[in-house]
């Protein structure tokens, strides 16, 4: 059994029902939206979605979330489409989820399973998988309960992907509490390796810069471009799960660190920010973020929400952000007209086609020119075809140049090491020989001014 991934490949595509239950105030407009999300997910996950119910009701269902006359229904469905597996938007409890199987009389699973088993897909370095790993033994083990005489699901599929339990409940659950512990400690000295490495970074005296965003929106291809880095670039949903980090030089010629991390979605399963949290503390660490947008999205302000929750849920909350909308060489979605069709289009029918045959005429440009005023200070860009990026650039220094201290310093002769220290550290904006001493008028960050500060000329 590997350690993250796939027990049985597919050769048969597993068909999916998707279900989403409008709660509250929330419209069947953006429960649709959502499942839209869903159907691109389960499409990551390599199965095809066959049908979709939605579902009004004032509070969830405590034993089937959608309530037995629903979930009847539901079974029916499944039968006519020859459904293999029911995915809901929302998380199942435990107790939720073996109800509605043993009434469905198939698999029931929520999105948090459909991300974990994406993520189990793409991890590929010894850090990522133990992280997936991790997250997926946190989720399954409250659900052991009630898996009969197996653990493993001997069809695949979804939900499915982390393989083979055995015989005895008292065994499984201790088996997996025990591998959790190895993971941890694993994890812990990665995470010890990876905290040395930031702090010989830190000693390079250099700014460092995070790009965040949600998923797909074009985070790689932007460091790509940027720093021609040569990562992974792959239209899908999570393709990049380990951070990179490469140099940029500025236009005033000082030199950043530029990470490239994991993506976002709405709803990012909790077991996942745990594991995740030692790979995104670089987030938290960074002196400023550049948050990419897909501004062809269908709803890109909701996507910037989702973000800034997961980072204030990562104490990223307060790190100064500029926001670059990406894309621009796209067409946008038109939300009045193109919603019934985009609905079809991701799994009403059978399949997920391409997003551009189900586009509105309406340029991109106006779109993110929308976007840009509303969020002064960001920048519109297309880091395939490379509009906009020489103004990504210029704002990322002017940015970092704005939070810097601009001091002025007067250095003896005799202390030449200090004058060529702060050209080392800092950006030089005035030098002058007077008549002992080199006066400098220099913008450094908080810790290089302290470094100078016994060079620092007292305000008149």
């Amino acid at each position: 059994m590997s350690q993250t991934g796939t027990l049985i490949e597919r050769t048969i595509r597993e068909r999916i029902i998707l279900v989403g239950v409008a709660l509250g105030g929330e419209s069947m407009e953006e429960v649709e939206s959502h499942l839209d999300e869903l159907a691109l997910l389960v499409a990551t996950a390599g199965a095809e979605v066959v049908g979709r119910v939605v579902q009004r009701r004032g509070n969830p269902d405590p034993a089937t979330y959608i309530g037995k006359g629903k979930a009847t229904e539901l079974a029916e469905l499944s039968l006519t489409l020859d459904s293999d597996t029911t995915v809901f938007d929302d998380e199942l409890s435990p107790a939720q989820q073996r109800n509605l199987e043993k009434i469905l009389g198939r698999t029931a699973i929520d999105r948090t399973a459909v991300i974990l088993d994406i993520f189990g897909q793409n991890a590929s370095t010894l850090e990522g998988r133990a992280q997936v790993e991790l997250a997926l033994l946190r989720y399954r083990l409250p659900r052991l309960r009630g898996r009969g005489t197996s653990l493993s699901r001997q069809g695949g599929g979804i939900g499915a992907r982390q393989g083979g339990g055995e015989t005895k409940l008292e065994v499984d659950r201790r088996r997996i509490l025990k591998r959790m512990t190895k993971l941890e400690a694993e994890l812990k000295e990665l995470t010890g390796t990876r905290r040395n490495q930031r702090k010989a970074r830190a000693r390079s005296r250099l700014s460092t810069i995070s790009l965040v965003g949600y998923t797909n929106a074009g985070k790689s291809s932007v460091l790509n471009r940027l720093t021609d880095a040569g990562v992974l670039v792959q239209d899908r949903l999570f393709a990049t799960l380990d951070p990179r980090t490469r140099r940029l030089d500025l236009p005033g010629g000082e030199p950043v660190l530029l990470s490239d991390t994991v993506g976002f979605v709405r709803k990012l399963p909790t077991q996942l920010v745990q594991a995740f949290r030692s790979t995104l503390e670089v987030v938290a660490e960074s002196d400023l973020l550049v948050h990419v947008v897909d501004a062809s999205a269908a709803n890109p302000i909701e996507q910037i929400e989702a973000v800034r929750t997961v980072l204030d849920e990562i104490g990223a909350g307060e790190v100064p952000e500029l926001m670059a909308f990406n894309k621009a060489d796209l067409r946008a979605w038109n939300k009045t007209t193109c919603a019934a069709g985009r609905r079809k289009a991701l799994g009403g029918n059978g399949g997920v086609v391409d997003a551009a045959q189900v586009v509105s005429f309406r340029s991109l440009s106006t779109e993110a020119k929308r976007l840009v005023g509303e969020y002064p200070g960001s920048v519109a860009v297309s880091a395939l075809t490379g509009e906009g990026i020489e103004a990504l650039v210029t704002a990322l220094a002017d940015r970092l140049r704005a939070m810097n201290h601009m001091v002025e310093l007067l250095v003896p002769y005799d202390r030449g090491e200090v004058v060529a220290a702060i050209h080392r550290e800092g950006e030089v904006v005035v030098e002058q020989h007077e008549d002992r001493a080199t006066r400098l008028r220099v913008r450094l960050d908080g810790p290089g001014a302290a470094r100078f500060a016994d060079f620092v000329v007292p305000a008149s």
